[in-house]
C-alpha cells in the first residue's frame, strides 16, 4: 500500500462534521445531563459510520476500504476529542463530586478518556495508518510452498495445525506462519507502543497496560490473576504432563523430552492455545464413544446459516431475544471467494439498536458449532444492554462478554445436549466416556488458561518499558515457556516477532478478558444449573430451555457496564469476586484420572529441562514442497490403491491360473499382457506412493504399505525391457513344464510323474542315472541363455529401486539388518545334526551300491536319495530304516487299499483346519481348484496355492498322487490357502506372509502333526500306534530324511543366486560353483561329469520360475517353533515329535491370530505373538530331534564313520553306457573338464583343504556334543558360551 499517498489523501479529513460537534452546555448537573443525552444520540451516529467503515474494510480487504477505515477512525477519534475536551473544560471534578447522579458522574468520566484521540493530529494519523498496516500484514499474510500455490491462514494453515501428524508439515506451517505475519511487523510495533502509550499517560495512565487493567476497577487485578493461576496450575501441569507423554509415544524420543517443553506446532493449534484438535491422539478411552457430531452435522445437512439458527433457537429456548432480521441479511457467516477477508470470528454492535451482525468463516464442524453459539452470545449480550447510554454498551468487565457466549457452549457442547437436537444418536454415561468428554474440555478450556494469562504479561511489560524492543521475542518465548512449558521448534531470534503472529497482537485487542472469561464462565454455568435446577455432575448440565436459568443470564446482559462488575457478580452469584473452584469441581473427574495416569507413568510435572529444543528433521525444509505429507490424504490415496488393485491383480492371476494348468501359446500371450497391466498399475501407483514423506505418520500401517509400495520391482523397468524380462521368465517357466526324458521316439517321461516316480522308486543306479541326467539335459541346458539375460534386467530393477541388486531386494523382504549372518549362525547349530544325517546315510547306501558307487569318506551322488534334488530323501527311508522290524510310517498302501483318492486327500486336510476352528474352503476353491494333472493338455504340476485377490476364490493347482508325500503336500498347500483366507480382510498390501518364510511353516506346521503315528492312526490310515524306541527312532528317521536332509539345499539354492545376482559368480562359473555349493553344504556330487554347458541349478523349478528359496530354509528353523507353541497351547505334554494338535480350538486360536496379520507387521512381533520371542532359534527343532540325534551319534560312532566328506573330490567311476567322453587333452577333475596341470594343483589344493576340514569336522562334532548339554538354554547362552 501507498501510506504515503494515502497520508496526503488524509490531511485535514480530520476535522469533525460540524453535526457532530458538541454544543454549549452549562456547568451543572442539569448541563451534564443535556451533555451526556447529546453526546449518546451523536456518539450513536459516529460510532456507525466508523463501524461500518471497519466492517466494510474487514469484509473487503482493498487498499480503498483501508483508507476508509483510517478516514472513519480519524472521524472517530476527533467526535472523542472534541466532547471529551468539552467534558474535561465544562465539568470539573470538583463539579462532579457534586452530582447526586452516580450514573452522571460515571458516563462523563468515561466520556473523558480520549485515548488515541488525545494525540496530535499528525501522531493520530500515524497511529491509525500503523493499526491499518499491521491489521493488513497479518490479514493478507499467506505462505507460498511453490509459486503457484499459497496458503492463508484460514482454512489451509489452520486445517494443516489441526489435522496434520508430519511433524516436517507442521513445522513448515508454523515457521512460515510466524514468519510472514510476524517479522513484517516487527518494525511497527515499537513506534505503535509510544504512540499508545502517549495517549494514555495523557488520560492520566502510567501506560496502555495500566489504562487496560483500569476496566477492571480493582487495585488488586494484577494479584488476584496470579492467585487465580495459582489455583489452576495442577491441573495444568497434569494435564501438560499426560499430553507430553502421549506425544512422546507418537514422536518419539528425538523431539518429544519427557523432563522438557513440548515443540509449539504439535498442539493442533497455530498458537498451541487450546489442544483439542489433538484429542485423536490421546482419548483415554477409544472403544468409548467419542463426542465429536461433525459427521451427522453434514449428513443432516448443516450449513452455516443452519448452525446459526440452531444457536438462535437455543436463546430463544432461554427466554433471549432472537435475531433481528437485518444480522440475518448483512451477517457475513461464509468466507467468500470473491475477495480478501479477516476471517477471525468476531461480532458487531453497530450501535444504531438495530444492526447486529457476525464476522464468521464458518465451515460444518462440532467446533465452529460452539463458535457460532460463542460469538452469538456477543450478540444477545449486544441486544439486552442496546438502550443503555453508549458508554454502557459493553460487559461488565471486559471478560464478562467473553464468558457469556462460553457459557453456553458448556450445555452445547455437552452429550445431553447434542443427543437432543439429533446430532448425537446413542447417549452414553459412564465414567469411560464422561473421561474422554472432560479431557477433550480440559484440552480447550485448561491448555487455554496459561496462554490466556501471559499474552497481556508480556504486553504489560512492553508498555511498561520493563521489555525493551530488542528482547520483544526473546521475552515472549521466555514467559511461553514458563507458563505453558512450550518451546519454539526452530531458534527463534530477535530477528523475528513471534507475539505479532497472533491476531490480538496486531489488532490491538486486549486479552488477558479471556482468561478472565475462563474462571467467569463456569462460575455462571454453576448458577444457572442450580437455577436450571440440575441435579449431578457440573460437567453434565444442560441449561437449555430453562426460563429460570435464562432470567438470571438476561439480568446480567441488560446491565451492560453501568455498574462494577462486583455489584453484577454479586447480584447475580451472590459473589463479588472471582473464583476458580466451579471451574476446579468441573473438572474434578478428569484431574483425578490425569493424576493416576501420570503416576502410573512416572511422568514429571513441570519442565525442569527448560531451556531444551528438538533438532530440526533432517531434509527440513527442502524436501517439504516436494514431498506429501498429509497422512489423511495418504489413506484416501491407499483406500483408492486397494481398490484397484484388486481388480488388477485378480485379472493377472485369472490369466496365470489359466496358463498355468493350460500351457499354450493364447494363454501366455493373455498373462503376460495381464503381467504388463498389473506392472503398469503397480508403477503408477508406486510413483505416487514415493511422493510422500512418512517419517513422521501416525499410522505405522500407512508408513509400511507406502514403503512397500514405493519398490515397484519390474514395473520399474522400462516397457521394451519390462517386456522381454516377463517373456524371459514365461519362457523359462515353459520350457522348464514341458521338458521331456526321451528313451526313444516313442517313450517321452514328464517330470511329473513320470521321473519323479524313478527317484522315488527305482534302486537300479543306471536307471536313476538316465532320470537324472535326462532331466537336466532337457531342461536346464535349454535355459542357460536365457538366465544370464534374466540376471541382468532382475538386476536393473532391483537397482533402479534402489538396491544394490535383485538378491539384496529379495533379503529386504526380511527386514533384518544381520539376516545374512543370522541364517550363517542357524545353519552352523544345525549342521552337527546334518552331518550326522549324512553319514548315516551314506553308510547305508555304501551297503546297497557298494564301493564302487560310494566313498565314505566322500560326497554321495547326487541322484541315489530318492529325489530329482536330493533335497529330500524320505523316498528311500526303506534303504535307511533303522528297525525294518519296527512299525513303519508310511502310509501309501493304505491310503490305496481305503480307496483315497485326491478329493479325499484335501477333504481330510481341510477336516485338520476346521477341527482347530479355523475356516473351512470356500466353494471356489471346490469348483475351481486343480487337484489333479489333466490328460489333455500341458500344466505347470509344480504344486501351488493360489490367492486371486477378491476376496473370496482362493484354489490349489496339483497333479496329486495317492501317497503319504502328497498327503502331507495337500495339507501344506492348503495351510497358504488357510493363511490367504485368514489375512483376506487386510489392505491387499498386507496380503502376505509376516516374512516369506512364514507362508511356508504354516502349512509345515500342520503337516508335523498331520504325519504322527498318533493322526495317521486317528484318521484310519495306522492300525496300530507302537510307542517304543525303535519305532520312535524310525518314525523320526522319516521325518529327518525330509526335513533335516532339506536344510542345506533349503540354504544354499539363494546362496548361489546371490552371488550370481552380486556378480561373484561370473556367468562362465554358474555351474562349477553349483556344484560347489552343493558339495560344501550337502555333501553331494554329481553322479557325472557337468561341465558349463550345462546349467544344473536351471534343473530345479524355482530358478526359471523366479522363486526365492531361502523362506523355505526360514520356513524348516520357524516351523518347530511354532510348533512347540501350539503344541504348548493345545496342552500337550510328552516329547515334542509325539504332538498332535488335531482339535485343538486353543491352538487354532493361537495359530489364526498370527495369520490375520499377513504382512501387517514385521515378522518378529508376529514372531512373538506365537512363540513369545521374536528371534529365530533351532532349539525346538533339536528338541523335537533329540532321540534320533542320540541314536545317529551312537550308530555313526558304532560303525567307525567320519561325518562329513574329507574326500571331496572323490566322483563314483562310470559304466561305459552312462559315461560321458572328453577329449584326451582334458581330464575330469571335481566333475569339471580341465587339462592336466591344472588337475594336479588342483589336487594338492584339495589335499590342504581336505585336512582343514577334516579338523573343522571333528571340532563341529566336539562342538555339538557339548551343545547338547545346553538344550533347554537360549540361543543367547549358547552364543555366550
Amino acid at each position: 500500500m501507498h501510506w504515503a499517498v494515502l497520508l496526503l489523501a488524509l490531511i485535514g479529513a480530520s476535522a469533525l462534521n460540524p453535526e457532530w460537534q458538541p454544543g454549549t452546555y452549562e456547568s451543572s448537573e442539569a448541563g451534564a445531563e443535556w451533555f451526556v443525552s447529546d453526546y449518546n444520540t451523536t456518539a450513536e451516529q459516529v460510532f456507525y459510520f466508523s463501524t461500518e467503515a471497519s466492517w466494510t474494510y474487514n469484509t473487503n480487504l482493498t487498499d480503498y476500504n483501508s483508507q476508509q477505515q483510517v478516514q472513519a477512525s480519524l472521524e472517530e477519534q476527533a467526535f472523542i476529542e472534541a466532547w471529551g475536551q468539552k467534558a474535561k473544560e465544562t465539568f470539573s471534578n470538583e463539579l462532579m463530586d457534586t452530582f447526586t447522579n452516580q450514573e452522571l458522574k460515571t458516563l462523563i468520566k468515561k466520556i473523558n478518556v480520549l485515548g488515541p484521540a488525545n494525540l496530535p493530529q499528525t501522531e493520530r494519523e500515524r497511529y491509525n495508518t500503523i493499526l491499518s498496516q499491521m491489521d493488513n500484514i497479518y490479514s493478507t499474510a499467506k505462505l507460498c510452498p511453490k509459486e503457484e500455490e499459497c496458503w492463508s491462514l484460514e482454512p489451509e494453515l489452520k486445517e494443516i495445525l489441526a489435522n496434520s501428524r508430519s511433524y516436517k508439515r507442521l513445522l513448515y506451517a508454523w515457521e512460515g506462519w510466524h514468519n510472514v505475519s510476524g517479522k513484517p511487523l516487527k518494525n511497527l510495533y515499537p513506534e505503535f507502543v509510544e504512540l499508545s502509550n502517549k495517549a494514555s499517560t495523557m488520560d492520566g495512565f502510567e501506560d496502555t497496560g495500566a489504562y487496560w487493567r483500569s476496566w477492571y476497577e480493582s487495585p488488586t487485578f494484577e494479584q488476584d490473576l496470579e492467585t487465580l493461576y495459582k489455583q489452576l496450575q495442577p491441573l495444568y501441569l497434569n494435564l501438560h504432563a499426560f499430553v507430553r507423554r502421549k506425544l512422546y509415544d507418537f514422536y518419539g524420543p528425538k523431539y518429544i523430552n519427557l523432563n522438557g517443553p513440548i515443540p509449539a506446532h504439535l498442539l493442533g493449534n497455530m498458537w498451541s492455545q487450546t489442544w483439542n484438535n489433538i484429542y485423536d491422539m490421546m482419548i483415554p478411552f477409544p472403544d468409548k464413544p467419542n463426542v465429536d457430531v461433525t459427521n451427522n452435522m453434514v449428513a443432516q445437512g448443516y450449513n452455516a446459516t443452519h448452525m446459526f439458527r440452531v444457536a438462535e433457537e437455543f436463546f430463544t429456548s432461554l427466554g433471549l431475544r432472537e435475531m433481528p432480521q437485518k444480522f440475518w441479511d448483512k451477517s457475513m457467516l461464509e468466507k467468500p471467494d470473491d475477495r480478501e477477508v479477516v476471517c477471525h470470528a468476531s461480532a458487531w454492535d453497530f450501535y444504531n439498536r438495530e444492526d447486529f451482525r457476525i464476522k464468521q468463516c464458518t465451515i460444518v464442524t462440532m467446533e465452529q458449532l460452539f463458535t457460532v453459539h460463542h460469538e452469538m452470545g456477543h450478540v444477545e449480550y449486544y441486544l439486552q444492554y442496546k438502550d443503555q447510554p453508549v458508554s454502557f454498551r459493553r460487559g461488565a468487565n471486559p471478560g464478562f462478554h467473553e464468558a457469556i457466549g462460553d457459557v453456553l457452549s458448556l450445555s452445547v457442547s455437552t452429550p445431553k445436549h447434542l443427543h437432543t437436537i439429533g446430532l448425537l444418536d446413542t447417549l452414553t454415561d459412564d465414567n469411560e466416556t464422561d473421561i474422554n468428554y472432560l479431557l477433550k474440555m480440559a484440552l480447550e478450556k485448561i491448555a487455554f488458561l496459561p496462554f490466556g494469562y501471559l499474552i497481556d504479561q508480556w504486553r504489560w511489560g512492553v508498555f511498561s518499558g520493563q521489555t525493551l524492543p530488542e528482547r520483544y521475542n526473546a521475552e515472549w518465548w521466555y514467559l511461553r515457556t514458563k507458563y505453558q512449558g512450550i518451546c519454539p521448534p526452530v531458534r527463534r531470534t530477535e530477528e523475528f516477532f513471534d507475539p505479532g503472529a497472533k491476531y490480538h497482537i496486531p489488532g490491538n485487542t486486549p486479552y488477558i478478558r479471556y482468561f478472565v472469561s475462563f474462571i467467569l464462565q463456569f462460575q455462571f454455568h454453576q448458577k444457572l444449573c442450580q437455577e436450571a435446577g440440575h441435579i449431578g455432575p457440573l460437567h453434565k448440565c444442560d441449561i437449555y430451555r430453562s426460563t429460570q436459568a435464562g432470567a438470571v443470564l438476561e439480568k446480567v446482559l441488560r446491565a451492560g457496564s453501568s455498574r462494577p462488575w462486583p455489584e453484577v457478580l454479586q447480584d447475580a452469584l451472590g459473589t463479588n469476586k472471582m473464583d476458580a473452584s466451579p471451574l476446579m469441581e468441573y473438572f474434578q473427574p478428569v484431574t483425578a484420572w490425569l493424576q493416576e495416569q501420570n503416576r502410573l507413568t512416572g511422568e514429571t510435572l513441570g519442565w525442569p529441562d527448560f531451556d531444551w529444543m528438538p533438532p530440526v528433521p533432517e531434509g527440513y525444509p527442502e524436501d517439504v514442497a516436494d514431498k506429501i505429507t498429509d497422512e489423511t490424504q495418504a489413506k484416501q490415496f491407499l483406500a483408492e490403491y486397494n481398490s484397484t488393485a484388486e481388480t488388477v491383480w485378480n485379472a493377472y492371476t485369472e490369466a496365470s491360473w489359466a496358463y498355468n494348468t493350460d500351457i499354450n501359446e493364447e494363454n501366455k500371450q493373455i498373462m503376460l499382457e495381464k503381467n504388463l497391466e498389473m506392472a503398469n498399475h503397480t508403477k503408477t501407483y508406486g510413483l505416487e506412493a514415493r511422493k510422500y514423506d512418512t517419517t513422521d505418520f501416525q499410522d505405522p500401517s500407512v508408513k509400511r504399505i507406502l514403503n512397500k509400495l514405493s519398490d515397484l520391482e519390474r514395473a520399474v523397468l522400462p516397457d521394451a525391457e519390462l517386456k522381454e524380462y516377463n517373456n524371459l521368465l514365461a519362457s523359462m517357466e515353459t520350457t522348464y513344464s514341458v521338458a521331456k526324458v526321451c528313451r526313444d521316439e516313442n517313450t517321452c517321461l514328464p517330470l511329473d510323474p513320470d521321473l519323479n516316480k524313478i527317484m522315488a522308486e527305482s534302486r537300479d543306479y543306471d536307471e536313476l542315472l538316465f532320470a537324472w541326467q535326462g532331466w537336466r539335459n532337457a531342461s536346464g541346458r535349454e535355459l542357460r541363455q536365457s538366465y544370464e539375460r534374466y540376471v541382468e534386467l532382475a538386476n536393473l530393477a532391483a537397482r533402479s529401486n534402489g538396491h544394490a541388486d535383485n538378491g539384496a531386494f529379495w533379503r529386504s523382504l526380511y527386514e533384518t539388518p544381520t539376516f545374512e549372518e543370522d541364517l550363517e549362525a542357524l545353519w552352523k547349530d544345525l549342521q552337527p545334526l546334518y552331518l550326522n544325517l549324512h553319514t548315516y546315510v551314506r553308510r547305508a547306501l555304501f551297503k546297497k551300491y557298494g564301493a564302487k558307487r560310494i566313498n565314505l569318506k566322500g560326497p554321495i551322488p547326487a541322484h541315489l536319495l530318492g529325489n530329482m534334488w536330493a533335497q529330500t530323501w524320505s523316498s528311500i527311508m526303506d534303504l535307511v530304516m533303522p528297525y525294518p522290524d519296527a512299525t513303519q510310517i508310511d502310509v501309501t498302501q493304505a491310503m490305496i487299499a481305503n480307496g483315497w483318492n485326491a478329493l479325499r486327500m484335501f477333504n481330510e486336510s481341510e477336516r485338520f483346519f476346521t477341527s482347530l476352528g479355523l475356516m473351512a474352503m470356500p466353494d471356489e476353491f471346490w469348483q475351481k481348484s486343480m487337484l489333479e494333472k489333466p490328460t489333455d493338455r500341458e500344466v505347470v504340476c509344480h504344486a501351488s496355492a493360489w490367492d486371486f485377490y477378491n476376496r473370496k476364490d482362493f484354489r490349489i493347482k496339483q497333479c496329486t498322487v495317492v501317497n503319504m508325500d502328497d498327503l502331507i503336500t495337500v495339507h501344506h498347500e492348503m495351510g497358504h490357502v488357510q493363511y490367504f483366507l485368514q489375512y483376506k480382510e487386510q489392505p491387499i498390501s498386507f496380503r502376505d506372509g509376516a516374512n516369506p518364510g512364514f507362508h511356508e511353516a504354516i502349512g509345515d506346521v500342520l503337516a508335523l502333526s498331520v504325519s504322527t503315528p498318533k493322526h495317521l492312526h486317528s484318521i484310519g490310515l495306522l492300525d496300530k500306534v507302537e510307542d517304543n524306541q525303535e519305532s520312535t527312532i524310525n518314525f523320526l528317521m522319516s521325518i529327518a530324511l525330509d526335513k533335516i536332509a532339506f536344510l542345506p539345499f533349503g540354504y544354499l539354492m539363494d546362496q548361489w543366486r546371490w552371488k550370481v545376482f552380486d556378480g561373484r559368480i561370473p556367468s562362465s562359473e554358474y555351474n562349477k560353483e553349483w556344484w560347489n555349493l552343493r558339495l560344501k553344504y550337502q555333501g553331494l556330487c554329481p553322479p557325472v561329469t557337468r561341465t558349463e554347458e550345462d546349467f544344473d541349478p536351471g534343473a530345479k523349478f524355482h530358478i526359471p520360475a523366479n522363486v526365492p528359496y531361502i523362506r523355505y530354509f526360514v520356513s524348516f528353523v520357524i516351523q518347530f517353533q511354532f510348533h512347540k507353541a501350539l503344541c504348548e497351547a493345545a496342552g500337550h505334554t510328552g516329547p515334542l515329535h509325539n504332538c498332535d494338535i488335531y482339535e485343538s480350538k486353543e491352538a487354532g486360536q493361537l495359530l489364526g491370530d498370527v495369520m490375520k496379520l499377513g504382512y501387517s507387521k514385521p515378522w518378529p512381533e508376529a514372531m512373538a505373538m506365537i512363540t513369545g520371542q521374536p528371534e529365530m532359534s533351532v532349539q525346538p527343532l533339536m528338541e523335537y530331534f533329540q532321540p534320533l540325534i542320540t541314536w545317529l551319534e551312537q550308530e555313526n560312532k558304532n560303525n567307525g564313520d567320519i561325518l562329513g566328506w574329507p574326500e571331496y573330490s572323490w566322483m563314483p567311476s562310470t559304466t561305459e553306457s552312462t559315461a560321458v567322453v572328453v577329449e584326451d587333452s582334458a581330464v575330469d577333475f571335481l566333475g569339471l573338464n580341465v587339462d592336466q596341470a591344472a588337475a594336479t594343483a588342483g589336487q594338492w589344493v584339495l589335499l590342504v583343504l581336505g585336512i582343514v576340514l577334516l579338523l573343522a569336522t571333528i571340532f563341529l562334532a566336539y562342538k555339538y556334543r557339548k551343545s547338547r548339554h545346553l538344550q533347554n538354554k537360549s540361543i543367547s547362552q549358547v552364543e555366550l558360551k
